[in-house]
């Protein structure tokens, strides 16, 4: 298995609308010469700040900074830079103005800033995400109110357009395995690969998988979970099916089957989902993360061990009804398995703890103990028999 690592990377983009910035006085063409700091004109009669730098003489640094964060996407630069610009705070927003920036101080330092969560991105008006093979990009614009005076506009609009370029993981791996304690597959969805994840745990908590095959007793719970582990937190996960066979073979045509969940829908009375975070009852296709248990069982006939099998479904974050099981709908389940854009995962065998052996012992208990008696009682007829027969005997004896 290799795992191929991509670091992250910013692309920050910087607008001045209704102006160039003309370098006057001191700032004149003539010190536009570090290009880091300043930018001429086509012409050369003018000039511009580069990106993070302002000024008369470009040479102040806004202190610019873009931080991509797991679940969040953060931008923040000096209020210096907002002042020198004539931007109030109250101007500032992404592109749905709802979205508005916050003044932070830190380390003493004033600083505007913008910082939103991964499931805000489009509400607060993200660009159409950007895929390829490798990434996945997050694209926002930081912008400013013109400041109308009468019927004129004399300050600059200001626009920051910044991006977080996230890294992708990819898996490259033999097909899905079977082994005794998870199950992981690979899908592709839009050029993504995305790595799904089956393991079940002891208890309700979450907090510690079966590290072998699992044994359970008939009517405990069984906890399942699947979950998207590469990337993270990012895909909407939907199991659709799962069904439990004898055989490790999940479409064969032996054995016995029993089906668990049926088009994202509960198909045994026993099935409840769980909320990720709350432990509380919770939805199919809310999250990268589904969690279900149901009361464990055996088959009528031999053998007892079960194998689960699940097929899943995985959504982009701005397509959730897509993930959004309707369970008033019927669907003939053929049709679901054989759905190309499905993930199967397999796990087993799960081994049920059989009580033949208690109810042997609980005979084997009562049992011996009547045989006793009766044996003993057998002994005393004989014994008493035997008494009788002497007692004649010596009886007949003395008479003669």
């Amino acid at each position: 298995m290799i795992l191929i690592g991509l670091k992250l990377s910013v692309v920050l983009v910087l607008l001045l609308r209704s102006t160039h910035h003309l370098v006057q006085g001191m700032c004149s063409v003539e010190f536009c010469t570090d290009p880091t700091r300043c930018v001429l004109s086509k012409d050369q009669r003018s000039c511009k700040c580069a990106t993070g730098s302002y000024g008369d003489q470009c040479d102040k640094n806004a202190h610019i900074k873009v931080m991509c964060g797991r679940d969040y996407i953060t931008i923040r630069a000096l209020e210096d830079f907002f002042m020198y610009h004539n931007v109030p705070l109250e101007s500032l927003h992404l592109s749905n103005k709802s979205c508005r920036a916050q003044r932070e101080v830190i380390h003493g330092v004033p600083y505007y800033m913008s910082r939103i969560t991964k499931e805000k991105y489009l509400t607060c008006g993200g660009k159409p995400l950007e895929k390829n093979f490798t990434h996945i990009s997050y694209t926002m614009s930081l912008l400013s109110d013109p400041q109308v005076i009468g019927n004129i506009i004399r300050n600059p609009v200001i626009k920051i357009d910044y991006k977080c370029i996230y890294p992708y993981i990819k898996r490259v791996s033999l097909p899905f395995p079977v082994v005794p304690f998870s199950s992981e597959t690979v899908m592709r969805v839009d050029e993504l690969d995305a790595t799904i994840e089956l393991m079940l745990y002891t208890d309700q908590s979450y907090s510690k998988a079966y590290s072998s095959s699992p044994t359970i007793e008939l009517r405990d719970k069984v906890y399942v979970e699947v979950t998207v582990t590469e990337p993270a937190d990012f895909f909407l996960l939907r199991v659709n099916e799962c069904w439990a066979t004898q055989s490790s073979q999940p479409r064969t045509a032996e054995g016995l089957v029993h089906t668990l969940l049926l088009n994202g829908c509960a198909n045994d009375q026993t099935v409840a989902f769980l909320n990720e975070s709350t432990g509380q009852p919770g939805r199919n296709g809310e999250s990268s993360t589904v969690r279900y248990s149901f009361d464990m069982f055996r088959f009528t006939s031999t053998p007892h061990n079960l194998y689960l099998h699940c097929t899943v479904q995985l959504c982009e974050p701005d397509d959730p009804k897509s993930c959004t099981p309707n369970c008033n709908s019927i669907t003939k389940r053929e049709a679901m398995r054989a759905d190309p854009t499905l993930g199967l995962l397999s796990y087993g065998p799960i081994r049920i703890e059989m009580p033949d052996r208690a109810q042997s012992s609980m005979l084997m208990t009562v049992v011996l103990p009547v045989a006793a008696v009766w044996t003993v009682g057998f002994f005393l007829i004989i014994l008493i028999t035997v008494a009788k027969a002497g007692s004649r005997r010596l009886t007949q004896t003395v008479e003669h």
